[in-house]
């Protein structure tokens, strides 16, 4: 099961695709995927409904896919999070999570435009495993509890413009651009993804392979990132979690580094979570 929003931005409605790749009405159960919903064991609701054929078959023709929640009520990131991709920069191998911010309102959907920043020269790409929290998350007691606050999962392109995420300590600068979080194609309900350290995630620009790797090489994994988040910050239905990137990134390649374009297409996609596709566009 896949749960999806379709429709114009700000006027997107519930969806949900059955195995067999029927999709069907959610509005009769909810007016959104929101953290409303999540909380209030949407997912397991949604799932009941559709194994007794109470929702109505629906038609995808002719809607842009936006992205699978509403704006969360906060995008929390993990920086540096992939062994490798740490060795590319030449960074040192945090020993906690390196956590910072996105803006909620840059999160759209999977097939809109990147834009890049006016006077950019370092806009850069990030295939990320984006974690969508179910359930309120409060110092949690254990790493071994902390999955059970997951509701579900999604691909995410964490874009960055390294200028202005580098220029001071305040990464949120190169982080918070217009549509510098395309989401989705849809929230795939933890039940259905049996171990978030096992997903293979990749990125292609024009064509090219860049980023080829597997949540495996983690240094934190999905389990400890909610547990240590829980400790500093409340967890509430809906959130993001953007749980950083693998290596092959433009900014760890050699000079001239290969930044997103005007009319760059960048493509990604997650096992068993779907595919996204944008033109890099200036703002």
């Amino acid at each position: 099961m896949q749960l999806v929003r379709l429709g114009e931005p700000g006027s997107e409605r519930p969806f949900v695709r059955a195995g067999d790749g029927t999709t069907y009405e959610l509005g009769g159960l909810t007016a959104d995927v929101d953290g409303g919903f999540l909380a209030a064991d949407g997912i397991a609701r949604a799932a009941a409904a559709l194994a007794a054929g109470e929702l109505p078959v629906a038609s995808e023709a002719g809607l842009r896919v936006g992205a699978p929640i509403a704006q969360p009520g906060k995008v929390v990131c993990i920086g540096m999070n992939y062994r490798r991709h740490a060795e590319e920069t030449g960074a040192t191998p945090p020993t906690e999570p390196v956590v910072f911010m996105k803006a909620p309102d840059v999160v759209v959907g999977p097939g809109d435009d990147v834009l890049i920043p006016r006077g950019s020269v370092s806009t850069d790409w990030e295939v990320e495993l984006g974690v969508v929290i179910g359930r309120t998350a409060r110092y949690l007691e254990s790493v071994d509890e902390a999955l059970e606050y997951v509701a579900g999962y999604v691909v995410s392109n964490d874009v960055s413009e390294r200028e202005l995420q580098f220029r001071t300590a305040q990464w949120d600068k190169g982080k918070s651009c217009e549509n510098f979080n395309p989401l989705g194609p849809a929230l795939i309900p933890a039940s259905e993804v049996p171990d978030p350290q096992d997903l293979g995630l990749r990125l292609w620009v024009n064509g090219e392979k860049k980023q080829d790797s597997s949540t495996r090489d983690m240094i934190f994994g999905v389990a400890e990132i909610v547990h240590h988040l829980s400790q500093v910050m409340v967890l509430r239905p809906g959130d993001l979690i953007n749980t950083g990137t693998p290596e092959g990134v433009a900014l760890g390649q050699p000079d001239p580094k290969p930044y997103l374009r005007d009319g760059d297409v960048i493509e990604l996609e997650i096992d068993g979570l779907g595919r996204q596709r944008q033109t890099a566009r200036r703002a």
